[in-house]
């Protein structure tokens, strides 16, 4: 409980340091200047270090002063980008959907990964030497197992377990687990690898992660679930941005690592510490399998409920994005993804 109440003290300050700045640079005119939000999935010192010099790069070549924004709370990113304190960030998938509703967001880059993996997945872990092997053994729900979850808004930490396991199977956190706490990956991956968690909600990245940095954490836990591939990383602007700023930033994330030479090697080493390969072209359609997997929670929702109008609704609903999906994959060449169940 001290965690969570720490994690969430640091998503305030953040905002009220924000907002006490005096925010909107678009609107008072100072297109010299953009804050660049960032999703803090681990202790915030540490990601401040691996971004410090992609951002210097970005100031370079864009040639405007860039203020980072760090938090850990998802909705201090989305509200922070609602009331024009930040200009674009990197965000999760499931807290992009909302600044794209809620903020004026729009997608217009996502990261791939330099592993050559298009996606990353997420996953349920356990300690190491847990008697707990698999999700039956974890949905007893006798309420004497600690359970970690990630935040709300969070695609691998809460949206894909409830889709795929948790609802499913009829169970709920709250009345499943003694306690349910919610902290980042970072923190949830150390405290199943130290026993402090008997279980918690994790990512594929955070984990190899981990083991790529040798940190110890990866090889003392144990993974029992793992979902579909999931999209990777989008990255939002504000629509109200300046055209001319637009044009600077899209160039800078399109080109940044690629080519040949020793400049972009550097720039995919930066990368490589938070498993980033680059950036590729994207737009909203890159939501649209969270947005189903939301709606297939509501339509498992409403038949758990068996309110026969709530299901002809969600029914309708996850139809229409999966269409929207399956359209969207034909106008880019590709195949669709494998849809939420």
């Amino acid at each position: 409980m001290i965690l969570r109440r720490s994690l969430l003290a640091l998503g305030a300050v953040a905002t009220l340091a924000l907002a006490g700045c005096g925010g909107d640079s678009a609107s008072k005119g100072a297109s010299d200047t953009i804050t660049f939000s960032i999703l803090s999935t681990e202790d915030a010192q540490n990601m401040e270090s691996y971004w410090t010099p992609i951002l210097a790069d970005m100031e370079k070549q864009t040639g405007m002063k860039v203020k980072p924004f760090f938090s850990s709370n998802y909705s201090a990113l989305i509200e922070a980008m609602r009331f024009k304190q930040t200009d674009l960030g990197w965000f999760s998938n499931q807290s992009g959907l909302e600044a794209v509703r809620r903020s004026n967001g729009e997608v217009f880059a996502r990261t791939f990964d330099p592993s050559g993996t298009d996606g990353y997945t997420s996953v349920i872990i356990v300690p190491a030497n847990s008697k707990i092997r698999t999700i039956d053994d974890l949905f007893k729900c006798d309420r004497t197992l600690n359970f970690g979850m990630g935040d709300k808004k969070s695609t691998s930490g809460t949206l894909a377990p409830m889709t795929y396991v948790f609802i499913p199977a009829g169970k709920k956190p709250e009345t499943c687990f003694k306690t349910v706490l919610t902290a980042n990956h970072q923190a949830n991956l150390f405290a199943v690898a130290a026993g402090r968690l008997d279980a918690a909600t994790n990512n594929s990245t955070a984990i190899r992660l981990n083991a790529q940095r040798g940190e110890g954490q990866a090889e003392k836990i144990r993974v029992i679930w793992e979902s579909p591939t999931l999209p990777e990383d989008p990255i939002v602007w504000r629509k109200d941005l300046d055209p001319a700023v637009k044009e600077k930033l899209r160039q800078f994330f399109l080109t940044y690592g690629q080519g040949d030479g020793p400049e972009a090697a550097r720039q995919r080493a930066n990368l490589e510490a938070l498993s980033i390969g680059g950036f590729l072209p994207a737009d909203d359609t890159h939501l649209l399998m969270v947005r189903e997997m939301e709606a297939t929670e509501t339509l498992l929702l409403a038949r758990e409920g068996a309110d026969q109008t709530k299901i002809a609704a969600a029914e309708k609903d996850l139809a229409a994005i999966r269409a929207e999906r399956v359209t969207a994959a034909a106008k880019a060449g590709a195949a669709p993804a494998v849809p939420a169940q």
